[in-house]
């Protein structure tokens, strides 16, 4: 099969034929091995369950992780497993903000030509293969799982779950949080918080800029990209709106509260008052845009998964001694802020040509010694997903400052609840994780900046959420 544009091929591991070689075995530090040879980093109830499958092949997907560093780690222990079971194992990256990814796949799915195994982000993708029947129930693996690590991290129960049965196995928990400079405020006389309102933070944002000094508060954008996308959503909520209802099956985007948080978040790109704590080109930035603006110290705040703060620390970049870490922001409707963080989550495709080989895989990357090295590369981006991988070893526990945070969230009692009534996680649904990939909400907030008023742009917007709901068989 040739490599689809929106992915790279990271060649077949094990049975000596990988291309990886010395260079992807360096990240851990380790020696190329006999494909024969026992290594002790897979259970050894795995080997067992893969000695029939001696000798056959497999294909994955990975979505692509900020750090190149950590998709290496990843391939070494893909490596690993493959030259221990005597299994060829051919891992792609996919880039999973390609606004068409979950389109490409559904046609290689039903055309016979999909990956065995992939990991996506479970709040964005999984209900939208789930409901195109793409999914294989995999609650066999969960329980199993389940019995050696206990409980996975709560918001997985959430978005794998579908009427009792698990369509993905939790892989590992995406760290997802604020950062500030806490010396700029420090120059500004101001002691960081754990928790800020949307209004608080927009007018310390403001207060520690100094455009003279490339010191610019506010780092998000509202242009097509994920962070957009998460950060537009994440202020709604706090307001009390939301894109569907608890049930994730009707829209009701249109109301006094959505129309309220896109009037509060529209005026901070439109109003002189706020123009100094804006970095320059912030209208067209992307995905990557927030990330290289904050490492390169120009940034006051930005909204990210753990991406920005892992690559701060494994290149020992001075903004990562100067982050001020914290959770999320509250609005009128909330007392404490709504984040769930994600997980990546494994799934295993309809019509896998090894579907046993897949599920061996993903019960061994889900490990601790198969994730350490992956996590290291990328810390507070890439955390256990599973109880008692979390205490397996000292670096997920006690590693960076910010872990005993990203735990807790893991472990949060779901679901979250606003004033008015909304409760997070709402049920997995399709038709929201559509509307995230369609972008409707950041085009929603480019008519506001262009001059259109919130309540009408908020209209226009729910009326492409019928549609995308109704298209995805979720009848408005």
């Amino acid at each position: 099969m040739k490599d689809n544009p929106m992915w790279s091929r990271r060649g077949f591991l094990g049975m000596g034929v990988g291309v990886l070689g010395a260079a992807g075995l360096g990240a851990c530090g380790g020696e190329s091995e006999s494909p024969t040879r026992v290594q002790p980093e897979v259970p050894q109830e795995l080997i067992d369950a893969a000695a029939a499958m001696k000798g056959s092949s497999m294909g994955m997907l990975s979505q692509k992780l900020y750090s190149t560093a950590a998709n290496d780690a990843l391939d070494s222990s893909i490596k690993k497993f493959a030259d221990t079971t005597g299994t060829k194992i051919e891992n792609s990256l996919v880039q999973a903000d390609a606004g068409d990814v979950v389109a490409k796949i559904d046609a290689e799915v039903k055309g016979g030509v999909a990956r065995d195994l992939a990991f996506m982000t479970d709040s964005r993708f999984v209900a939208q293969f789930q409901a195109l029947g793409d999914l294989e129930d995999v609650t066999d693996v969960v329980q199993a799982l389940t019995a050696k690590y206990g409980e996975p991290c709560a918001e997985a129960k959430n978005f794998c779950v579908f009427d009792g049965r698990w369509f993905a196995i939790p892989y590992h928990f995406i760290g997802i949080g604020s950062f500030l400079r806490k010396d700029w405020m420090k120059d500004k006389g101001i002691t960081p918080k754990d928790i800020y309102s949307w209004e608080e933070l927009r007018d310390l944002c403001l207060e520690i800029s100094d455009p003279a000094k490339r010191r610019f508060g506010w780092g998000m954008t509202v242009n097509r990209s994920g962070d957009g996308n998460g950060m537009i959503e994440a202020l709604i909520n706090a307001y009390g709106g939301s894109i569907a209802s608890n049930d994730g099956r009707k829209v009701t985007f249109d109301s006094p509260e959505t129309v309220q948080a896109v009037a509060f978040l529209g005026d901070i790109y439109t109003n002189s008052r706020y123009k100094r704590m804006l970095p320059p080109g912030v209208a067209s930035w992307t995905d990557t845009s927030n990330n290289e603006n904050w490492l390169a110290g120009i940034l006051g705040y930005t909204r990210n998964q753990f991406s920005v703060y892992a690559d701060s620390r494994t290149k020992k970049n001075p903004v990562y001694a100067n982050t001020h870490v914290f959770s999320d922001c509250i609005g009128p409707a909330t007392n404490n802020p709504l984040l769930l963080g994600q997980s990546q989550g494994f799934v295993v495709f309809k019509g896998a040509k090894n579907p046993a080989l897949a599920k061996l895989l993903a019960q061994y990357l889900v490990s601790a010694p198969a994730l350490l090295g992956v996590a290291k590369e990328a810390p507070g981006l890439v955390m256990p997903a599973w109880e008692k991988v979390w205490d397996a070893d000292p670096f997920f526990t006690s590693g960076d400052p910010a872990f005993p945070m990203l735990r807790k969230i893991t472990e949060l009692k779901l679901p979250l609840n606003t004033k008015n009534g909304l409760a997070f996680p709402q049920k997995a649904s399709a038709g929201q994780q559509a509307v995230g990939a369609a972008y409707v909400l950041t085009d929603m907030m480019q008519q506001v900046v262009q001059g259109t008023a919130p309540a009408q742009a908020v209209k226009a917007a729910h009326a492409k959420m019928v549609q995308i709901f109704n298209q995805q068989g979720l009848p408005q």
